[in-house]
């Protein structure tokens, strides 16, 4: 089949990791900054173990941000951050359903696939590690 883009998977994995980063810093810097308040949420929404939940996402989501930005472990950056949203799917959004319109899991869904696929396909020639 005809391509009309060069095939270039570095490229690809340059931009999704550095999309996922921003995202991930996005929704973690607040949570750092404010974790008393992160556990009173936590604890509000439900989620078991607050205290612990809370300093996990900071670190999945603050810590995971930063090494995908760079291209360091990103094996371990990804799957903090998919196991990051698989508790957010699974304590807070998968009661409302799919749509992320009605506070649904499809926004943490994709970016639990695209922590799972930094993982398993590495960093890229772009990152600091220069692993293929």
């Amino acid at each position: 089949m005809r391509r009309f883009l060069p095939l270039n998977p570095d490229a690809a994995l340059l931009i999704l990791r550095v999309v996922l980063g921003i995202i991930m810093l996005y929704h973690g810097w607040p949570k750092l900054t404010d974790l008393g308040g992160t556990i009173e949420g936590f604890a509000g929404m439900g989620v078991p173990l607050p205290a612990l939940s809370a300093i996990f996402a900071t670190v999945a989501e603050v810590g995971g941000g930063l090494l995908l930005l760079v291209g360091v472990l990103t094996d371990i950056a990804g799957l903090l951050v998919a196991l990051d949203m698989l508790g957010a799917i699974t304590f807070v959004h998968a009661k409302n359903g799919f749509g992320a319109d009605k506070g649904g899991f499809e926004f943490q869904l994709a970016l639990l696939a695209m922590g799972l696929a930094i993982a398993l396909a590495g960093p890229g020639r772009f990152s600091a590690s220069r692993q293929v």
